[in-house]
Parts: structure tokens; C-alpha cells; sequence
């Protein structure tokens, strides 16, 4: 067997656009994932039981469902219930979004539990309220305790993104497909998307340990 990677050098540019498609995902996902996890964390270490019930409620769903079925409800259901024509790239994001959520919501209560309870009870006893507490002393410490599983998290959503291929979105893996296709290759363009993939995840994890060393000359 002759590998022919020659074969798909002019198709190179067309597969790096996918690249941008594919960060595109991760990052707006994420951010949303992080403003609905701390939402929903701070739900759960609620004491008021609604808040905690729907925040459960939430975790339990998103958690518990395949993402691949949840991007394909998203996708596919909402011009049927809502009588509107969604986008893949709007489905994607909410899909994503939802799901990164959920988990992102579980690392920050653990973060948030994991910070000594006598902090709360310290920032009480000089009159701090509790909003001023948690958004100045614990948060902070919590952050610094759950930063290597949010890079995690963003880990897998950069990986997790190539699921908007089966709902026709021009991402990394979808174009290696399209030029599968067209070249009657695959392993050539399918193991240089991959490579990509790599070598995004690689930069990812470098910049995390980069701020977990920041994190640490701050203490």
C-alpha cells in the first residue's frame, strides 16, 4: 500500500478552513458553558430548594443524554416545534453550549465545596453578605483549585466539535470527507485532520500550564 499525501497538497487550504469553523465552536461554547455552569452552581449550593432541584434537574438531563442525540434534537426538532429554520452553526452552539453547562456547572460546586467553610464563616463575622463573599473570597480560590478541569472540559469540546459534521457544517472533519470524496482517499486527509486536532489540544494544554504557573507566583 502506497500512502499519497501528495495527492491531497491542493486541498490543504480548504482543510485548514475548517480549523477556524472548529475553534469557533470551542470558544463560544465554552464561554457560554462557563456562564451557565457558575448559574447553575451557584443553583446547587443554593439553600433554597427550587434553585438546587432545577439546577439538579439541568445537570441530570445534559449529563445523562449522548451529545450527538442532544445537537440532533436541537438540529432537528426545533423547526418542527418552534416553526423555525435553525442554522448548524446556531444548533451547534446551543447543543454544545447546553451540554458544556452541565458539566462545567459540576466542576465549580466541587471547586466552590472544596474552599474551607471557614471562609464563609469568617467573611460573615465581619459583616461581608454573602453575594461579596462568594464573588471576592471564594470564587477566586475555587477558580485556582478547578482550572486544570476546565482545560479539560475545553479539551473535550474542541474534540466534541466534529459532531457538527453530521449535521452539515463545514468543520474540520467534514471537509477531510469532502476531500475523501473527491481524491477517493481517506486515510491521508482523515490523519492530517487529525493532526490538527492534535496539535490544537497540544497548544491548549500548554496554555493551561502556563496559567497554572501563573496562578501559583500569585499565591
Amino acid at each position: 500500500m502506497m500512502l499519497q499525501f501528495h495527492e491531497i497538497i491542493p486541498s490543504i487550504p480548504f482543510l485548514l478552513e475548517g480549523t477556524l469553523v472548529t475553534l469557533k465552536y470551542t470558544g463560544f461554547s465554552l464561554f457560554f458553558g462557563l456562564i451557565l455552569g457558575v448559574v447553575f452552581a451557584l443553583g446547587k449550593t443554593s439553600k433554597h430548594f427550587i434553585f438546587r432541584a432545577i439546577a439538579d434537574i439541568y445537570t441530570s438531563i445534559f449529563r445523562g443524554t449522548p451529545l450527538l442525540v442532544q445537537l440532533s434534537i436541537v438540529y432537528f426538532a426545533t423547526p418542527q416545534i418552534f416553526n423555525y429554520d435553525i442554522s448548524a452553526f446556531q444548533a451547534g452552539l446551543i447543543a454544545f453550549s447546553l451540554n458544556s453547562g452541565a458539566y462545567v456547572s459540576e466542576i465549580i460546586r466541587a471547586g466552590i465545596q472544596a474552599v474551607d467553610r471557614g471562609q464563609f464563616e469568617a467573611a460573615k463575622s465581619l459583616g461581608i453578605p454573602d453575594s461579596y463573599a462568594m464573588k471576592d473570597i471564594i470564587m477566586p480560590q475555587a477558580v485556582k483549585n478547578i482550572l486544570p478541569a476546565l482545560v479539560n472540559e475545553a479539551v473535550n469540546l474542541l474534540k466534541e466539535s466534529a459532531l457538527v459534521s453530521v449535521i452539515g457544517e463545514m468543520d474540520l472533519l467534514r471537509r477531510a470527507n469532502v476531500v475523501s470524496s473527491e481524491k477517493y482517499l481517506y486515510f491521508e486527509p482523515l490523519i492530517f485532520v487529525a493532526l490538527i486536532y492534535y496539535i490544537l489540544v497540544m497548544i491548549l494544554s500548554q496554555l493551561a500550564l502556563l496559567l497554572e504557573k501563573r496562578f501559583r507566583r500569585s499565591d
